[in-house]
């Protein structure tokens, strides 16, 4: 098993903390920024907090799928977070005041965990599917957090 692989970004956005927790907590709402990410439910209307879970449906030009995550962290204003599988994979947003306005911080982890599961799932393709993975958080972390920015300062 390799290191966890781990990538972020992040982007001032013209708002309060608690405004940007508002809307990145929302996970009924990632379908609006997020590239790859077309929608997500909260499984028996748990909401954002942390132990509650919810799914998520993804779609690329290549496949489509669903992930059922469980939220790891819900701090108002200054965090929240979820893992995918759960344990495979980990998003969060940091929300840090900056001026009149919020650092928000995106952060990918593909944890050890998961890839193990991908090298069991994907056998002799599993690095070629972590790095698809690994590329598309980076190229989407930007956009996302681009598209975040647009939205809550609109």
């Amino acid at each position: 098993m390799s290191a966890p692989l781990n990538f972020a970004g992040s982007i001032r956005i013209s708002a309060d903390p608690l405004t940007v927790y508002g809307v990145v907590s929302d996970v009924t709402r990632t379908g609006e920024w997020s590239p790859t990410c077309r929608e997500c439910w909260w499984d028996e209307d748990h909401g954002a907090r942390t132990g509650a879970w919810f799914t998520g449906l993804n779609v690329t030009s290549e496949r489509e799928w669903k992930t059922r995550s469980q939220v790891v962290v819900a701090d108002p204003g200054v965090a929240f977070g979820w893992s995918v599988g759960p344990g495979r994979v980990v998003w969060t947003y940091r929300m840090e005041p900056s001026g009149d306005g919020t650092l928000l911080s995106e952060s990918w982890e593909f944890t050890t965990e998961g890839q193990a599961y991908f090298a069991e799932r994907f056998g002799d393709h599993a690095a070629d599917q972590v790095a698809v993975r690994s590329a598309a958080a980076r190229e989407d972390i930007p956009a996302t957090l681009a598209a975040l920015k647009r939205i809550i300062e609109q």
